[in-house]
């Protein structure tokens, strides 16, 4: 469906997507490619699974980069004949292994049961093949949904490789326990200096991936820019909807490219100190509240205005 999948690519790249990956499991999926290049502006990568002849296709319609499990391709021609395609077009290859798929022998070698090093070394069986075909522009992607045995297993592999690593905890789950398990895990590949593209695997709408992802790398200092919304936990002191006007502001800020912090404060007794950091910011009263500036108080305003004169601050801001 080339009309669904353009318009799911482009909002994925308005959220701030840079790579996309798509699957490929026909040939009508394959020659797709083509028209879908056209309409999308960030590179796409085919997702391959046992017919060679997918993989083929995907990069003579114009694929940017192809996702393959060497060991379920087949035989070592049509392996070779997928290279061979490859080089041929300046492809590079992501090899993928899941520890969901892991081989029973490297199982059995360690101990009976999936571990960081038989992931590692799945990994690795599946690159040297390439190499000995003389290509080496590979991407490696190794995953789990064990966090700590996904971080040792990159750890391992940074060690004994060069290639980029693709990153990511699969099968992590729903919204809620995915985005922690994932900032659990990439927070610490990413601050080991492990990693070079990610993706946070949730079960739910795309478009949180992204957006958890882009506050990942935000919070390790890795990417700046966007707004970066604090707020307080509520406490007695509280005397408006500070969930719901955090939320609300939390959604208005998706609209600004700006870098630039915006506090949420629930009452006016710590809302002004706590806000000192931030450059704009409200803390709630009675009924009412203040908008913050660098820490010093710039107005009063009913309570159902504060997010209007935030917007109307945020409107304004480079003026």
């Amino acid at each position: 469906d080339v009309k669904a999948t353009v318009a799911q690519i482009l909002a994925l790249e308005a959220a701030g997507c840079e790579i996309i990956r798509v699957a490929v499991p026909t040939m009508e999926a394959a020659e797709a490619i083509t028209e879908i290049k056209k309409q999308i502006h960030i590179p796409l990568v085919a997702d391959i699974h046992f017919d060679y002849r997918l993989a083929i296709a995907a990069i003579e319609h114009g694929v940017d980069k192809i996702r393959i499990n060497p060991g379920n391709i087949g035989s070592v021609d049509r392996v070779k004949a997928v290279v061979d395609k490859a080089k041929a077009y300046h492809v590079p290859i992501r090899v993928g292994v899941n520890s969901g798929s892991l081989e029973k022998d490297l199982i059995a070698k360690y101990g009976g049961h999936v571990t960081a090093e038989g992931i590692v070394e799945s990994a690795l069986d599946k690159v040297h093949p390439i190499e000995d075909l003389g290509y080496d522009q590979m991407v490696i992607s190794i995953k789990s949904s064990d966090v700590m045995m996904c971080v040792k297993a990159h750890e391992l592999i940074a060690a004994k490789t060069d290639y980029p690593l693709h990153v990511g905890i699969t099968e992590s789950g729903t919204l809620i326990s995915g985005n922690i398990k994932s900032a659990v895990g990439l927070g610490i590949m990413l601050n080991e200096g492990v990693g070079h593209t990610i993706r946070v695997s949730l079960t739910g709408d795309p478009l949180e991936e992204i957006k958890s992802a882009k506050l990942i790398l935000k919070t390790l200092g890795l990417r700046k820019g966007g707004i970066e919304v604090v707020s307080c936990p509520t406490c007695g002191r509280t005397r408006i909807d500070l969930i719901g006007l955090a939320n609300k502001v939390e959604n208005l800020v998706q609209n600004y490219d700006l870098d630039i912090k915006v506090a949420v404060m629930g009452c006016v007794v710590n809302g002004p100190g706590e806000a000192r950091e931030a450059d704009i910011g409200v803390a709630g009263g009675i009924g009412e509240g203040l908008l913050i500036k660098k820490g010093e108080i710039v107005k009063k305003v009913p309570e159902d205005q504060l997010l209007a004169v935030l917007k109307d601050e945020l409107d304004h801001w480079n003026k």
